[in-house]
């Protein structure tokens, strides 16, 4: 599984690592024993500044943080580093990799002490046979530590020798966050369960979006905002040995992004979070609505609205077909000098329920504590201000409790940017269907030449 998975650089790492018995798989920690003195330097590797402004905001050992938010100074003197590089076109994972690759002979104050993880490849790395990660019992950490977070999320990282090797924050539940004032001038109301029963199937969708076009409205920003609502659908996962299997449901999302390219019901935006996706989101743009989990109000729509008229101007209700949306997960690196401030930033992120509250009234985010969200569910006093009061947690914690990763697989994140950009231009109408089936088919094999048994099509 290793060498498929990961680069050649981790995995001769990683070997090292076992061979010298200094990182690696072959360290000899047993269930809740750890290293003698912990490090001065605990490094963390992330993607983006989300999970970094919730760890300054909220982990109760911060002391304060560097001018340029690069080091942030706990309590006790340690500094936490954060090295932070792009997720798109596997910019992360390539220089976590690298990183890896060299932990079992990096100065103690040089390891990888934690490092986040999607939904999208967070297989890759916490595969047993992988080494790279720590298991949760080596830290001491038990599921009984951790009775509230939802089944999913720990399901996600429990291989297959029973062993957890990773804690989320988050539940990535997905909803259709639309336009009040549009929902008002296309469908004569905003209440939500009305705009529900125009968005409940994809023949309704289709309904609206033809509506929002007579109106000049937009249905959607572009192609990938439906993208995952299909893509969680599958029946299963992208590769099944060495062959690359695109299932029907995605052939269904290729049909409806060209008929809605080709008719005017989105607005030919090219991808997320690029300028002209985000300016969709802003005071006058005229597209009607968003396929986001919790996070996406905090992080994507926020900081495109505020100051503006269309800052409370949001509603939200479920999609025509159950979805989520990424998740991030944190994973101890194995080889960590800091395995007790590892453990304590990992319990208290993660499963903490007043930290949980406060990121959730906060950050608008969904947190990984399903008593609680379903308690601020029936709350009157939850509310979120970008949506106009509504409690968005009443929709999103049904889908939540039924969210299903059986269909995931490390390779996710490539199948998933090639096939949209391949596709991109198919509905841009710079190539045909059978030439883009054949792009796919080369794009696939040049960024995972281990899936040598070619691609099969529905």
């Amino acid at each position: 599984m290793k060498k498929r998975i990961l680069s050649l650089a981790l995995t001769a790492g990683m070997m090292l690592g076992l061979l010298s018995g200094c990182g690696g798989g072959g360290d000899s920690k047993t269930d809740g024993e750890v290293a003698g003195e912990e490090g001065k330097v605990v490094n963390i590797y992330v993607w983006n500044q989300e999970f970094q402004k919730k760890f300054n905001a909220y982990y109760p050992e911060v002391e304060k943080t560097s001018n340029d938010l690069s080091v942030t100074y706990l309590k006790d003197g340690t500094e936490v580093h954060w090295t932070i590089n792009p997720n798109q076109d596997g910019v992360y994972q390539q220089k976590l990799d690298e990183a890896l690759a060299n932990q079992g002979s990096a100065a103690a104050d040089d390891k990888i002490d934690i490092f986040l993880a999607e939904a999208d490849y967070v297989m890759k790395y916490t595969d047993p046979e992988v080494g790279a990660v720590a298991t949760m019992s080596s830290l001491g950490i038990s599921k009984e530590d951790v009775p509230n977070q939802y089944e999913y999320t720990l399901q996600a990282v429990t291989g297959s020798d029973g062993e957890i090797r990773g804690l989320s924050y988050q539940a990535t539940p997905g909803m259709f966050v639309y336009r009040r004032s549009i929902a008002k001038a296309v469908l004569g109301t905003d209440d939500p369960d009305t705009v529900y029963q125009a968005v409940s199937d994809w023949d309704k969708f289709d309904e609206t979006a033809y509506k929002m076009k007579d109106a000049g409205y937009y249905m959607v920003s572009g192609r990938a905002d439906t993208y995952r609502v299909f893509s969680n659908n599958v029946s299963a996962p992208w590769v099944d040995g060495n062959k690359v299997k695109v299932d029907p449901n995605l052939m269904k999302w290729v049909e409806q992004s060209k008929r809605y390219t080709d008719e005017g019901l989105n607005h030919k935006v090219g991808g997320q979070w690029i300028d002209e996706w985000n300016k969709d989101m802003s005071a006058d743009a005229k597209v009607f609505g968003f396929f986001l989990p919790a996070w996406g109000l905090g992080v994507c729509i926020e900081p495109n609205v505020a100051g503006s008229s269309a800052a409370e101007d949001w509603a939200a209700c479920a999609s025509p077909q159950p979805f989520y949306w990424g998740g991030t997960w944190l994973l101890a690196a194995e080889g960590s000098d800091n395995p007790e401030h590892v453990k304590d930033i990992l319990l208290k992120m993660t499963s903490d329920t007043e930290i949980l509250k406060k990121m959730a009234k906060e950050d608008n985010d969904m947190t990984n504590d399903q008593p609680l969200m379903e308690e601020l569910a029936k709350s009157p006093d939850f509310a979120s201000k970008i949506l106009g009061g509504q409690n968005h947690l009443a929709v999103l914690t049904e889908v939540a409790a039924n969210i299903d990763l059986s269909n995931i697989s490390p390779y996710d994140q490539g199948c998933t940017e090639e096939f949209q950009n391949v596709f991109g231009d198919y509905f841009n109408g710079k190539i045909d269907l059978e030439k883009a089936k054949a792009n796919f088919e080369t794009a696939i094999v040049e960024r995972y030449p281990e899936l040598s048994g070619g691609v099969e099509w529905p």
